[in-house]
């Protein structure tokens, strides 16, 4: 893949570093060797620096000096825990972000790739969607204010190329799973969250309760392909507007498929319920990657059945160490 990071060494800066896309950035980059001479990465967690205050993010700018800044951190959670604690995710993701964009701004990095979710598109809309129309309607309710804190990276890497001409844009992404993912039942995205709750069923040989009634359509990515994409996106794509990562329409599933591929996977042989006084949360919510076939039309996504089977044998052999 040729560069266009532009002449010189690079450093380049992982915010959320040691999450599910950084973990999957770092092993393209380092066990599948996709790294371009001159380029230094660093990747950062939460134990380097608390990105919700500003004087810790000047600081952990300053020290390393990034010429680019991919942008992964945020405060994230399941559908449950968003709905619970609505307003935290809008004031925290607000103030990462900030720090974040600020501090790149000040120390004049070239360019930023920020992650966006789907959840940020229209609750009430047309499908598919596509990256025109993240703004022309209110998020679903369920976790609104994570949604909005998204959208405003998009407004503000608008602002910063208005007003300084900074090349800062967004890639948004749409349930992104695979290893290093937060497995935990009540917290996690809802395919590791599933994963865990299937391994627990069979080693405690329970019935697998699955939560919401099955229904709900999804395109699933597997992480490492992400991690291929957003390294195309930060050395290739030269848009301020963003794109759409993502498997594409015809590999959509409804929950209840993907729970198949899972109990396949982990030989679960038990009951599986699905519990309906649980909520569903938005029934669908396609997504176009009709703008990221233009560019990359070659691009192979891991099948769904493959990656769930490879992130399910990872969590079984890494279960003593992952999020859960």
């Amino acid at each position: 893949m040729d560069s266009q990071l532009g002449p010189g060494p690079r450093r380049i800066l992982v915010t959320g570093g040691s999450g599910l896309i950084g973990k999957a950035i770092e092993h393209v980059v380092i066990k599948e060797g996709d790294k371009v001479d001159g380029e230094e990465w660093i990747f950062l967690s939460s134990k380097d620096a608390n990105l919700l205050d500003v004087v810790q993010t000047r600081a952990v700018f300053e020290k390393h000096r990034p010429t680019h800044v991919i942008h992964l951190a945020a405060k994230v959670g399941g559908l449950y825990l968003h709905m619970r604690d609505n307003l935290y995710f809008l004031r925290d993701n607000l103030r990462i972000n900030d720090n974040v964009l600020q501090m790149a701004h000040e120390l004049g990095v070239t360019k930023v790739v920020s992650c966006l979710s789907s959840c940020i598109f229209p609750d009430k809309t047309s499908y598919p969607i596509d990256e025109t129309m993240i703004h022309n309607g209110p998020p679903h309710d369920s976790n609104f204010c994570y949604s909005h804190a998204k959208r405003m990276i998009d407004v503000q890497n608008r602002a910063y190329f208005q007003q300084y001409g900074r090349r800062y844009t967004a890639v948004i992404l749409a349930n992104v799973f695979g290893p290093h993912d937060n497995f935990n039942i009540e917290n996690g995205h809802v395919l590791s969250a599933l994963i865990n709750k299937t391994y627990k069923a069979k080693k405690e040989g329970t019935a697998l309760n699955v939560w919401g009634s099955g229904n709900p359509q999804r395109q699933f990515t597997y992480s490492l392909d992400i991690g291929r994409l957003i390294l195309w996106a930060l050395r290739e794509y030269d848009e301020i507007d963003p794109i759409i990562l993502s498997v594409g329409e015809q590999d959509e599933v409804t929950i209840k498929e993907a729970v198949e591929m899972i109990v396949e996977s982990l030989d679960f042989k038990g009951e599986i319920l699905f519990d309906t006084s649980m909520s569903d949360g938005q029934m669908k919510k396609t997504a176009s990657n009709a703008k990221l076939r233009r560019y990359v039309p070659d691009f192979v996504f891991t099948p769904l059945k493959e990656a769930i089977q490879r992130t399910c044998e990872w969590f079984v052999e890494n279960y003593d160490s992952a999020r859960t």
